[in-house]
């Protein structure tokens, strides 16, 4: 990899020269995830949440041609104001937006993929994309899921998001070996719920175990990424009824409407705020604070045992 194509922070190129523990974040959120200025609010938030359990944090964005790694209040700023006029970027897109000095706001893949580059080993997120409703007929699996597959990330999130077909997200990543671990839980959490009629792959109940985990499968030579699911809070879970009737409207109106492809997921997203009153997007962002949480805590972790090869 050309470093010339990277730009770090300050704080982060401060980071890793002194090994101090990261936490990667993306910043489709930002830009698509919801509307201004709560996207810039949050994107603040989780920000310092990861620096007040003792972890530097690194949103990721393409900006100007560059890999940016750690970003100005300002670019942060920008991404938000911006919104939907900033491109989307998964995997694919990358080398076509820094060849074409595109702004790219990175999508798990593509932040996954980008960490991956600077070494940072947490990456904390909402909800992963995942094997569509219906992907049995359209082929609708998202790049998230092979980006876990091959690439050594451990990945914080509140599930998959709710608008997949969870069952078959959960065959899929276990076609391609990557472990799916419940944070202090049995079940799969459904992103604004705290569980689902699915079960994870193993159960791990502190930060420590995920960090450990992280560092054997370095050692063995595993080059897949981990899947750390993290329950929304209690108090701010959904009943699953309510949302999945919200769900199953939105998509309806949504396949009604043609939409398709990157669109589906912001679409979805933005509908079920307006179904649910705006109930969905206060627990959306209360989510996402309980993984940056967690991926701090696990990163700080990982530095404390050292990274062993």
């Amino acid at each position: 990899m050309n470093d010339k194509y990277i730009e770090y922070s300050k704080d982060v190129a401060r980071a890793r020269a002194y090994n101090l523990p990261i936490v990667a974040l993306e910043s489709t959120i930002i830009s698509h995830g919801m509307p201004y200025p709560d996207n810039v609010k949050t994107a603040l938030a989780c920000e310092q949440i990861v620096r007040d359990a003792g972890a530097v944090p690194a949103t990721i964005a393409i900006l100007n041609g560059k890999l940016k790694i750690g970003l100005s209040e300002a670019e942060i700023d920008h991404l938000g104001r911006q919104g939907t006029k900033i491109q989307k970027t998964s995997r694919r897109d990358i080398a076509y937006n820094v060849l074409h000095k595109i702004d790219g706001a990175t999508t798990v893949s593509a932040t996954m993929y980008i960490a991956s580059l600077a070494g940072i080993k947490v990456f904390a997120t909402g909800g992963i994309g995942g094997v569509h409703r219906g992907a049995e007929t359209t082929m609708d699996i998202s790049a998230d899921l092979e980006e876990l597959a091959q690439t050594p990330v451990a990945v914080v999130c509140a599930g998959a998001k709710a608008i997949l077909d969870l069952g078959l997200t959960l065959e899929y990543l276990e076609t391609r070996g990557v472990p799916v671990l419940g944070y202090q839980t049995d079940m799969l959490p459904a992103f604004y719920s705290k569980d689902s009629d699915f079960k994870v792959n193993f159960r791990v109940d502190h930060p420590s175990e995920i960090a450990d985990l992280i560092r054997t499968q370095k050692q063995l030579g595993l080059t897949s990424g981990i899947l750390v699911t993290n329950p929304i809070p209690d108090r701010y879970s959904m009943p699953k009824d309510v949302i999945n009737q919200a769900i199953d409207t939105a998509i309806q109106e949504m396949n009604a409407q043609g939409i398709a492809g990157k669109e589906t997921t912001p679409y979805l997203l933005g509908k079920i705020v307006e179904l649910t009153g705006g109930k969905s997007l206060a627990a959306n962002i209360q989510l996402v604070y309980n993984n940056c949480r967690l991926a701090a805590e696990i990163a700080v972790q990982y530095q404390r045992m050292g990274d062993e090869s």
